[in-house]
């Protein structure tokens, strides 16, 4: 069985779907942040989909390395600001993180 580009497509599609519903309706932080991260992984089946079906150009493998790295930054930042918010408020909940402003 070979698959095509919109089997990918729709994979990379229902992944970023599962993301977003995910960040947008959990209140628990470590939660989105694994919805960021489902998410920026359906954008590297569509690049590597994408590069997969065009095999003399490398630049879909190449933006899938630079999504990885900032996803890899993003995850080190993101629980560093988890921790010091559990410190502070004793949860991971977004509700308590909106009254740090104050």
């Amino acid at each position: 069985m070979i698959l095509g580009l919109g089997e990918y497509l729709s994979l990379a599609t229902i992944l970023f779907g599962i993301g977003a519903i995910g960040f947008l309706v959990r209140r628990n932080v470590l939660i989105q942040l694994m919805s960021i991260e489902l998410m920026l992984n359906a954008v590297n089946v569509v690049l590597v989909a994408v590069n997969r079906f065009h095999p003399d150009n490398h630049a879909g493998q190449l933006f899938a390395f630079f999504v990885i790295a900032v996803a890899a930054a993003e995850v080190a930042t993101g629980l560093a600001i988890v921790i010091a918010l559990f410190r502070l408020k004793k949860s991971v909940d977004t509700d308590q993180a909106a009254s740090l402003k104050h």
